[in-house]
């Protein structure tokens, strides 16, 4: 059964593509079949994985905005083993006249609603702010993976998005749920980082993942390469750590009640 997950922070800078791109050549190393949304103008999970944005014909915006079907607008990445819904800057004319539609926060949903049954998991890598296109990220998921430094702003950033979380799952759609919360960036020398850390704990207790994704230079250098951490550098930390967070994935989903897994 197919799990849609938005992976979502309007705060900038927390690793969410790093998270996006990562994961999903992760669970594609372990034989599950991936599709990979870049849901954010900027383009970068894009082109973290070697597309070039620059010359697209045709992007997710089309899929969203001229009813494409989703499936013309797929590239399948042979060497990473995943498919991509591509996007650049042409997805911020679609926020806008997204604002100006009816039944606005279902466009995604219905877009992918022909696609998402060819996959095990569809990751969807929203964009660092609360708007139109989060909105219809979350409308469409199953779940949501929230990536976040350990720092002084994390828990008032976090505030915001699980009231916009309650929002959503009391207004349209109710199956939504918080997949995990995912420590990135994270370095153990730091007090206020191991302080933060255990707040998240205390609060969140198991929904928080296991797995800690460290500070890593391989994980920041591999965007520059088209690739992913698994692919540029696979003993690094950072990719250890992705292939650990698939790993700890994969088990919570099998230990679900089969109910919780089907809605």
């Amino acid at each position: 059964m197919v799990q849609v997950l938005s992976l979502a922070n309007q705060k900038g800078g927390v690793g969410k593509t790093t998270t996006s791109v990562n994961l999903a050549a992760s669970l594609a190393a372990t034989r599950r079949k991936v599709l990979l949304i870049d849901l954010d103008p900027q383009g970068n999970a894009t082109m973290g994985v070697g597309v070039d944005k620059h010359a697209l014909e045709q992007t997710f915006c089309d899929v969203l905005l001229s009813g494409l079907d989703a499936h013309s607008c797929v590239l399948h990445l042979e060497k990473i083993g995943i498919d991509l819904l591509p996007s650049n800057a042409d997805l911020t004319a679609a926020e806008v006249e997204l604002m100006r539609s009816n039944n606005a926060e279902n466009r995604l949903k219905d877009a992918i609603a022909s696609i998402k049954n060819d996959y095990d998991y569809v990751l969807i890598d929203c964009p660092p702010a609360l708007n139109m296109l989060t909105l219809n990220a979350l409308v469409a998921s199953d779940g949501v993976i929230i990536p976040m430094q350990c720092e002084y702003y994390a828990l008032e950033g976090l505030t915001a998005l699980m009231d916009t979380i309650n929002q959503v799952r009391a207004s349209v759609n109710p199956h939504l749920q918080v997949e995990g919360l995912l420590r990135t960036m994270f370095d153990p020398r730091n007090t206020l980082a191991k302080d933060v850390s255990e707040q998240l704990l205390e609060h969140f207790g198991e929904k928080v993942y296991r797995t800690v994704v460290p500070r890593n230079v391989r994980l920041a250098e591999a965007p520059s390469y088209g690739l992913p951490a698994l692919l540029y550098e696979k003993t690094s930390t950072g990719a250890l750590a992705y292939l650990a967070l698939a790993g700890e994935m994969l088990r919570r989903k099998s230990a679900e009640p089969q109910d919780r897994a089907v809605s």
